[in-house]
């Protein structure tokens, strides 16, 4: 097997004195991927490296490869998000659970699971928005919500507030204004991250929702929308409440630590 040049120079750089103790089992913890049943690569350096949590993708996969995957992943001594659960997963990682004496966490609405043998972490990197325009939208919010919450961040939510009664969103902004970043999901014609950013200091992610009908429904619509406001707003792809959740998250403990 070839040699990793990478683990070589940060080895030397310990040997050397110009790397610390603590510095270099950073750097090689977050080099290590771990082969699960000649199958997957898990990524079990990300956090570290990245600072974002690898999650397990349930869909297209079988009940038994997720349960192997997170087994193997929570050994290793690790808190493992599970997405887009079907009912056959959920019920495949609650047996697992209970068998192996692991703490499992379900997230009904977002089709999520957290696993683990550790507690969560500590409230610590800054404070996260989440809004959503109708109650449709919840799914792909609460999805944002886990991620940013297992990345440390408080989390502030405001549901169906949309524009179509206009008078629920500025309520709900009043009690949000000390996020650092706000994400905005919504369906149909997406008009509201537009709206928000238009009213607010921070940052907007704006996730389009696979809600709506007809023509550019599913979401296309709400997508076109987003990337055309004339409101200063970053925009994830649809139903991507993962990539919200952690990027509203590195944002907000950017914010915490200046």
């Amino acid at each position: 097997m070839p040699s990793n040049h990478r683990v070589e120079e940060v080895l030397t750089g310990f040997k050397e004195g110009r790397v610390t103790l603590e510095d270099t089992v950073r750097e090689i913890s977050g080099l290590r991927i771990d082969m699960v049943a000649g199958m997957a690569n898990l990524d079990t350096g990300r956090k570290v490296r990245c600072g974002i949590p690898e999650v397990i993708l349930a869909e297209g996969k079988t009940p038994a490869q997720v349960t192997d995957i997170t087994e193997k992943a929570v050994k290793a001594g690790r808190r493992i998000i599970v997405s887009r659960l079907s009912p056959d997963h959920s019920a495949a990682l609650e047996t697992l659970s209970r068998d192996r004496n692991f703490q499992l966490e379900s997230y009904v609405q977002a089709a999520m699971a957290v696993i683990s043998t550790s507690p969560a972490p500590a409230a610590e990197g800054g404070i996260v928005a989440i809004i959503t325009a109708g109650t449709s939208d919840i799914r792909v919010a609460e999805e944002a919500r886990v991620i940013a919450r297992e990345m440390g961040c408080q989390v502030k939510t405001a549901y169906d507030v949309g524009a179509a009664g206009i008078h629920r969103l500025f309520p709900a902004l009043k009690e949000c204004l000390d996020a650092s970043v706000f994400i905005v999901a919504a369906g149909r014609e997406g008009t509201l991250p537009g709206v928000v950013a238009g009213l607010v200091d921070r940052p907007v992610i704006g996730v389009p929702v696979s809600t709506g009908y007809g023509y550019m429904g599913r979401g296309k619509a709400a997508l076109a929308s987003m990337l055309q406001s004339c409101s200063v707003i970053a925009v994830v792809n649809i139903d991507a409440g993962f990539v919200a959740g952690a990027f509203a998250a590195q944002i907000a403990t950017m914010a915490r630590k200046t």
